[in-house]
């Protein structure tokens, strides 16, 4: 064996001369990602093994997975040891072959070098995806000209664009992997088809050199107008990387390859130095260190959730259940009435049907995921699960009374979480004995679709029930981000603040439908009006009481209740498309005559600021108060629970994009046009006099005052 250095070793299997097959063995934990020494040891390892008497070369890897991409951390900054482009160089113009021996993932990066091997081979549970689409960015590795020369440019412009990770199987079937490989056995499947290679004389097959299926392509552009009309594309909306890839693999039809290069390299580099780009790779980074909870050790015990109680069976109660049997655990449902729970579990019920019938699973595993769930009429029928979420009303009485019951109902070391939005939960377990096995769970609706549970520590929390919250949240596929105790917690404190400017907008004479379309070009899928007439404006809206002092009084006492009445703050066709309405621009108008304010017309930008600078206000004041761990963990909670746009990072690293500086001024501005209520949180005026970041403040842990 040859140490080449730190990561990479090179051996050699069999005999010298022609039967010998050199093993070039990475091993760079935890993912063997392509940092410098792996460039490194790679081409030296190749460098050798091709001077060398053997006939044919595997590259393998150590540990859990293949090559799984690009060192990411390391983009922008100075260029270090040999290029990737060295090492594939050195691997497709090998003498011998070069096969590839892939496991666990082989991706980004590590894709774009397998596919500079001659041949690839595969265990069934491998997968391979240039996902790179998914950091704003396009394989920049020769992934756009290569791929489509493998598996044809439609197959390569839907694998890029979704980042999705094509199992082994599919692999085989497009062309992308040659062989699949004995599970267990890769390095003697590898060793022995390389053998196989070099005794049948199989040619060097340079992907690169592959023209057949982009040939085909050349007189059917439309293939590349109908892509961008799909309505995959629909998710693209204020992406870059997309419409780069787009770009990209026509280049790889239209274009010689070495020119194709050139088009990757100069699009490629136009991501990497955007701002969507820069957004979209901390996002990745928050991500992970939302998991991080600094006075939760890591060693903290997970106590075992093998079976959940949901109490109420309305949106957020069966969305809750849909979540713990996907992840194969038995629910039992408690309503207060036979008819609430059987219309429950109908909707239950329709909605795994949709998804069967969308292909997400057979048919036949409905009434599978059905059977998990236990329906009931009595608390007491959840006296042996291990977690028990209340689901019901935003009610205090209401809740207190429940997690009193549950106080007798409930066994030992069972932990009781609440799925309220907003309410005091030092409160809600001051009705038990047992503070300590109490905590927050808010799921965002519909909850079996939204990815973010905000897990919320009260006084008296236990570390084991925080981080057994925590895990079970990442078990059923959702992001958990740790807060505190406070109105509204971190997500509908922020929201609130929007929704205050939004009505003080319209107060003066902006109509809901600039208001709305200001908050679309800025990325969400739509405006507060429009989400307010979708969910009904006639929520928490009673007629007896009602005197028209508010907008949305005046529309419900017209009966404009939303999508429902087909008349909200807009007008809606048969097919609930909206429109603006003469009706609603009246009372507007009326109203902004009545606020003393002269006549005036909002830019979006004017719009944007007044919706979005409130929100990193209080987010600033969260953060002060440790109610969030960090600001990067109020940003997840912005993407996964209210949809804010991936590409602009979320509201705490908007704000550094902008400046806390520019941010302290504007904030300024408005406080002496508007009043206090814009007075900027003293973080803010902190980070700006000594020019630091949202980002650069420390994580620490929630406070419990």
């Amino acid at each position: 064996m040859t140490t080449i250095n730190d990561v990479t070793d090179l051996t050699y299997d069999g005999e010298p001369g022609s039967g010998q097959i050199a093993v070039i063995t990475l091993d760079s934990p935890p993912v063997n990602a392509l940092s410098a020494p792996v460039r490194d040891g790679l081409w030296e390892a190749f460098n050798q093994a091709t001077a060398s008497d053997a006939s044919a070369i595997v590259l393998i890897c150590e540990g859990r997975t293949f090559i799984a991409g690009a060192d990411i951390t390391s983009f922008g900054g100075p260029a270090t040891g040999k290029s990737l482009l060295e090492v594939q160089l050195m691997m497709e113009n090998s003498p011998i072959p070069v096969v590839a021996a892939i496991h666990g993932t082989a991706l980004g990066g590590g894709l774009e070098v397998a596919l500079c091997a001659h041949y690839r081979i595969a265990v069934p549970s491998a997968k391979c995806g240039l996902p790179e689409v998914n950091l704003g960015l396009l394989p920049g590795a020769g992934g756009t000209q290569r791929l489509p020369r493998i598996v044809g440019p439609q197959q390569a412009l839907e694998f890029m664009t979704t980042g999705m990770h094509v199992p082994a199987a599919e692999c085989l079937d497009s062309g992308l992997v040659d062989a699949l490989a004995t599970e267990g056995n890769l390095r003697a499947d590898a060793v022995a088809y390389a053998r196989q290679l070099v005794a049948e004389g199989k040619p060097l097959k340079k992907v690169r050199d592959n023209d057949d299926k982009v040939a085909g392509a050349r007189d059917t552009p439309e293939i590349f107008s109908a892509f961008r009309a799909s309505k995959a594309a629909r998710k693209w909306r204020g992406f870059l990387a997309p419409e780069a890839i787009i770009k990209c693999v026509e280049a790889a039809v239209n274009l010689p390859f070495d020119e194709g290069i050139k088009r990757e390299q100069e699009l490629f580099h136009g991501l990497v130095t955007s701002d969507e780009s820069a957004a979209q790779r901390y996002v990745f980074f928050a991500e992970r260190q939302v998991w991080k909870m600094p006075d939760v050790p890591r060693e903290t015990e997970v106590l075992a959730v093998e079976s959940v109680g949901v109490i109420g069976a309305g949106t957020m109660g069966g969305g809750i259940t849909m979540n713990f049997v996907n992840a194969g655990i038995p629910v039992t449902i408690v309503e207060t009435t036979q008819e609430a729970l059987d219309r429950g579990l109908a909707v239950v019920r329709a909605n795994y049907e949709r998804s069967a019938k969308n292909g997400r699973f057979p048919l036949e595993d409905v009434d599978r995921r059905m059977a998990m769930i236990t329906p009931s009429l009595s608390l007491s029928d959840l006296s042996d699960v291990d977690l028990i979420i209340e689901a019901v009303f935003e009610n205090m009485d209401i809740k207190k009374e429940i997690f009193a019951t549950l106080d007798d109902v409930a066994k030992p070391g069972a932990i009781l979480a609440t799925n309220t939005s907003a309410l005091n939960i030092d409160e809600i377990a001051s009705a038990t004995a047992r503070p300590e096995w109490v905590i927050g769970m808010h799921f965002f609706s519909p909850a079996n679709v939204m990815r973010c549970v905000e897990v919320v520590r009260a006084k008296h929390t236990s570390l084991e029930v925080i981080n057994t919250a925590m895990q079970t949240s990442k078990r059923i596929g959702k992001l958990a981000a740790l807060v505190g105790v406070c109105p509204g917690f971190v997500g509908n404190r922020m929201l609130a603040q929007r929704g205050r400017e939004a009505q003080a907008l319209l107060d003066e004479g902006a109509m809901p439908w600039e208001v709305d379309k200001a908050l679309y070009e800025f990325g969400f899928a739509m405006g507060p009006f429009q989400m307010s007439d979708l969910a009904g404006l006639d929520i928490g809206w009673s007629k007896d009481t009602s005197n028209g002092a508010t907008i949305r009084d005046q529309l419900c006492e017209l009966d404009r209740r939303g999508q429902k009445t087909s008349a909200g703050y807009y007008d809606y066709d048969e097919n609930r498309t909206p429109s603006p309405s003469p009706i609603t621009e009246e009372i507007v108008r009326a109203f902004a005559a009545k606020s003393g304010r002269d006549a005036r017309t909002f830019t979006q930008d004017d719009i944007t600021e007044r919706l979005v600078l409130p929100m990193i206000n209080e987010g600033a004041k969260i953060l002060a108060e440790h109610k969030a761990m960090r600001s990067s963990d109020i940003d997840m909670i912005w993407i996964t629970g209210y949809n804010w746009p991936a590409y602009r990072g979320g509201p705490m690293f908007y704000a550094d994009q902008l400046g806390v500086g520019v941010v302290l001024e504007r904030l300024k501005a408005l406080q002496a046009e508007y009043g206090d209520m814009w007075a900027p949180a003293p973080l803010i005026e902190e980070l700006a006099a000594s020019g630091g970041t949202f980002a650069s403040v420390p994580a620490s842990p929630i406070s419990t005052d």
